[in-house]
């Protein structure tokens, strides 16, 4: 079973630093140059200065001064008593459907994945880990946290956190989307007893974060192996956990983008699309699957032509005989299915390529797909109904991971609300 307890956290105090709305920043692998110039423009204490380090000869190095310093200086501290920190998001999704998602901040036993514990979804990219696990190092702390969910169809534990929500939260941010971000330290024995009660049993699946986790485990056996115990803090991950079952919880699709198609990959494309799937004409705004069950269903644009199709697989059978080594649960999986037939199949891309983004990229909305293809920056996109999250759910008890972004979890966590630290 997963050990989920409440920490001693470090967090920005408003009296130093200055508002909340000034030093937190969007996860560090969507913000570019201009963005973090901009987030430091805000104030000199945003957390994309750590997250994002710059500075010769050694980043990373830069990284822990720089933290360190704002320790001194008190503008980061820490928690003299442990506690859980309920949050919530406002959000508009990509649907324009307003919602609000509810979680909370803890921090969670590093264990290998498996059942009853902790499970992946998704297959990793091998280069953000060393980056990240150089940060980790340099900062002894979890700098920004991961996303996870687990099953409480009762609701025991969010029930036991809303008392400390009908109070001022502790912070409040309104991030570029429009999602309003809002954080409570709940340090009541009796509250952080009863949700550990409801998560005792849980098996937490993550969400968001697969390369922080996996870091994180390296980070943990690197410390070990000079000697400290494993049960200090080391050991311990910061972990946003959201229920399954709470209705602010959505995943939206991620599109993919294909370049590099020479004459035989066009050739090998057509061909399958014909062999496998039904080929309709449709109108722009029509392109994009609607969620639903049944056959694997695509959108389909090619810079090549000026139409817009609708794909459908023809047969189930189809994806269960290319894919006869999975579980029946992988077998309905959109994004494996096209990999499989596709992206592996038609165009020969290795696992590899798939890793490095070499000839397959991904666009979150539909809009973005239509443009770059459009202007020739890639030569085809398929456009992908959302994973349900149930789905997401089967695929990991089966034990195996989705294709890299299979699933797009709206809104993201700010970075910076809260840290833990390792030492």
């Amino acid at each position: 079973m997963a050990e989920i307890q409440p920490l001693r956290a470090l967090h920005y105090d408003p009296a130093i630093a200055g508002p909340l709305a000034d030093v937190v920043a969007p996860p560090y692998d969507v913000i570019d140059s201009e963005q973090r110039a901009t987030l430091l423009s805000r104030s000199p204490f945003n957390v994309v200065a750590v997250d994002l380090p710059q500075g010769a000869p050694d980043p990373y190095e830069a990284a822990r001064e720089q933290f360190e310093s704002w320790q001194r200086e008190g503008a980061v501290v820490r928690d003299e008593q442990p506690a859980l920190w309920a949050h919530t998001q406002e959000y508009t999704g990509p649907d324009g459907q307003r919602r609000t998602r509810r979680g909370f901040f803890c921090r969670v036993r590093i264990e290998g994945y498996g059942p009853g514990r902790v499970r992946p979804h998704e297959r990793t990219h091998p280069g953000p880990k060393e980056d990240r696990l150089r940060l980790t190092r340099a900062t002894r702390a979890n700098i920004s946290p991961i996303f996870s969910l687990f099953s409480d169809p009762g609701n025991a534990a969010w029930a036991a956190l809303t008392p400390a929500t009908e109070q001022a939260p502790f912070g409040e941010v309104t991030d570029g989307d429009g999602t309003v971000h809002r954080l409570w330290r709940v340090a009541d024995p009796e509250a952080i007893a009863t949700v550990q009660a409801a998560t005792r049993d849980a098996e937490l699946l993550i969400a968001d974060g697969h390369h922080r986790y996996e870091t994180m485990q390296a980070y943990a056996e690197e410390v070990e192996a000079n000697g400290t115990p494993p049960n200090d803090e080391h050991r311990y991950i910061l972990m946003c956990l959201v229920a399954l079952e709470d209705p602010g919880l959505t995943v939206f699709p991620t599109h993919r983008l294909v370049n590099k198609l020479d004459e035989t990959r066009r050739e090998a494309l057509a061909q399958a699309l014909e062999r496998d799937f039904e080929m309709r004409e449709v109108p722009v705004d029509e392109v994009a699957p609607e969620p639903g069950d049944g056959p694997l269903q695509l959108g389909y644009v090619s810079h090549e032509d000026d139409r817009v199709y609708r794909l459908q697989l023809k047969d189930q059978r189809i994806a269960d005989e290319a894919l006869a080594g999975h579980s029946e649960a992988y077998r309905h999986l959109d994004t494996g299915i096209l990999e499989t037939l596709l992206l592996k199949g038609a165009l020969g891309l290795s696992d590899d390529d798939i890793s490095h983004f070499n000839g397959l990229f991904y666009a979150r909305s539909t809009e973005e797909a239509l443009r770059v293809v459009r202007a020739g920056e890639y030569d085809a996109a398929f456009l992908m109904r959302p994973t349900p999250v149930e789905q997401v759910r089967d695929v990991a008890a089966e034990g195996e991971n989705m294709p890299p972004k299979s699933t797009f979890f709206f809104p993201k966590l700010l970075t910076g609300l809260l840290f833990n630290p390792l030492s």
